[in-house]
């Protein structure tokens, strides 16, 4: 069975999902972007995963089209600017992301990177969302171990229901400290830039020897392995962007690679894990 995870008091859901960074940006991307997410939600990738930040609302447009008369579907992601992130302020990007994405009500609602304002407030503005009915439930992005301490520590805080963060073979930094607390106390990691960026990173993995031995040998892709990679570590869901159907069904199959310990093994072997605590990467 394809592996799952729920997000604090959610229905279980597929751990690969769908990103759509870089979306919107493109008039003429739009109507394959579309059919690209519709066609994870015929796969089954339910949780689509947008923010206020990209494109400046657009691909919350594209999401808005994708999902329109499918939404009980769709389990919902978008995220709020740091600088947004309390009072009335908060109150207003959500209604404008709601706007955009023509429902009344975000399954989760993320602070996209920490700002200035204190946590306190956001928690406090997240759980007045969430008394309003517009969002289901809240989390975070982009913070670290320390952060994610803090946090544990304010009142409310600890109904936090997820952290979006960085993570792929290439950049492990997170298995230091902060992925172990987030399995301790059974809040789902979501890896975004599963793949790495596109650039020498990423060309890095795809043209792996080792990596592309193995996928040879198990029949799939490289792009394949290594969001299988990602999905193995427990409480890890991974949401690459996908722009044409194509590459969803690619992303959609992955759910049901399974990796041995020996498999895994030579994955990490070739990208090593650092042995001490590195600085949160961040995109």
């Amino acid at each position: 069975m394809a592996k799952q995870i729920v997000f604090y008091d959610s229905k279980p859901l597929p751990a690969i999902g769908q990103g759509t960074w870089y979306m919107g940006e493109n008039a003429s991307r739009r109507q394959d972007e579309v059919n690209a997410l519709r066609a994870g939600l015929d796969l089954g990738l339910t949780l689509i995963d947008t923010a206020e930040m990209y494109a400046n609302g657009g691909a919350e447009k594209v999401v808005g089209e994708a999902i329109n008369g499918r939404r009980d579907e769709v389990f919902l992601v978008s995220k709020v600017y740091p600088w947004n992130a309390a009072g009335q302020s908060a109150i207003l990007a959500c209604e404008e992301s709601l706007k955009r994405l023509k429902t009344d009500h975000l399954d989760l609602y993320l602070l996209h990177w920490r700002g200035d304002i204190a946590l306190e407030d956001t928690v406090s503005v997240m759980q007045k969302l969430v008394q309003q009915g517009k969002i289901r439930r809240w989390g975070v992005s982009n913070l670290d171990y320390a952060d994610m301490q803090e946090l544990s520590g304010i009142a409310g805080g600890q109904e936090c229901a997820t952290n979006q963060v960085l993570y792929h073979l290439a950049s492990r930094g997170i298995e230091y400290d902060l992925l172990p607390w987030c399995q301790q106390q059974n809040i789902p990691v979501m890896a975004y830039c599963p793949l790495a960026q596109a650039g020498r990173l990423r060309s890095g993995l795809m043209n792996h020897p080792a990596l592309n031995t193995l996928a040879q040998q198990k029949g799939v892709t490289v792009a394949q392995l290594l969001l299988a990679w990602v999905i193995h570590h427990e409480g890890v869901i991974a949401i690459p962007k996908a722009g044409s159907v194509a590459h969803v069904a690619e992303n959609a199959a992955a759910l049901d690679i399974e990796l041995s310990q020996d498999e895994v093994d030579i994955m990490e072997k070739a990208f090593p894990a650092p042995g001490r605590k590195t600085p949160l990467d961040m995109v």
